[in-house]
């Protein structure tokens, strides 16, 4: 009960910094008119916590209202520290015995899966950037780099597929299920974002931004790359001729994720006042 009040008033003070301190300056650029942009958005922002929410219906049988706890999770990774989530949400199956009367092992073993999705994900993703490596300048990245980062990605999976048995808790096809749903997850995610930038700029191809896309989230998740920023943003250049386009979508996409965040929180943060008033 502790843990799991003391994480979500660390996410409302965090959440409060960010959105004063650079939240906003994402929300004073120009706000696409196109509604699709915000269903892009929506499909983006919820796929994370509604994908988790459908892994552990089917592992525990949670109920709908579980899905605030998986906002929450999702919210304490991102603006807290990685992982804090799932102590959060440790903490809360922890409080429901009669759900699941044994929590750690499966979120300890989605934990892990997401993990294993996320380096084969990125690999996939470096097949597909690789035949543009020429356009990345070197001093930002390169292709040892690449490599590097690679090697260690698949070095990180290999010691638990090693020892599986000893690691995992779950059941081999619950745990396929559970890595099925991690890879679709990345794929929506990715592909939302590439659907509310080109909604937001039709006239960029929306091959163009599928491909942006994916080399955002490769960025982003390659261990070895100094300069991801940097990286992202010449790619940009070759691709549509200017980089600050997708500067301000990027920013308006995060002042947008920020404020869902602050909505929620306070609206969570409401309910569970008002059901303690009550």
């Amino acid at each position: 009960m502790f843990l799991g009040g003391a994480l979500t008033l660390l996410m409302i003070v965090a959440l409060g910094h960010e959105l004063f301190n650079a939240g906003l300056a994402g929300l004073s650029r120009t706000i696409p008119s196109n509604p699709l942009f915000y269903l892009a958005f929506a499909s983006y922002y919820l796929a994370p916590p509604t994908f988790d929410y459908l892994i552990f219906r089917r592992l525990w049988g949670i109920p709908l209202a579980g899905m605030a706890a998986l906002h929450k999770k999702r919210i304490a990774n991102e603006v807290l520290l990685g992982y804090s989530g799932e102590a959060y949400f440790y903490a809360w199956a922890r409080q429901r015995t009669q759900m699941v009367a044994a929590p750690f092992g499966a979120v300890k073993d989605v934990m892990i899966q997401s993990a294993i999705a996320g380096n084969t994900f990125t690999l996939a993703l470096i097949l597909l950037v690789a035949p543009f490596a020429a356009t990345i300048h070197q001093e930002e990245v390169n292709p040892t780099t690449i490599a590097i980062s690679a090697a260690v990605m698949i070095a990180m999976c290999v010691p638990f597929l090693l020892f599986s048995r000893r690691v995992f808790s779950l059941s081999k096809t619950q745990l396929w299920w559970v890595y099925g749903m991690h890879m679709t997850r990345l794929s929506v995610v990715t592909l939302s974002v590439a659907f509310a930038w080109h909604f937001a700029i039709p006239g960029v191809s929306m091959g163009t931004w599928i491909f942006l896309a994916a080399v955002r989230m490769l960025t982003s998740r390659l261990p070895f790359v100094p300069n991801k920023e940097l990286m992202f943003a010449s790619i940009a250049i070759v691709l549509i001729g200017s980089g600050e386009a997708v500067t301000e979508l990027l920013a308006l996409v995060a002042g947008l994720t920020l404020l869902a965040h602050i909505v929620l929180i306070a609206g969570f943060s409401l309910h569970g006042l008002w059901r303690r008033l009550a």
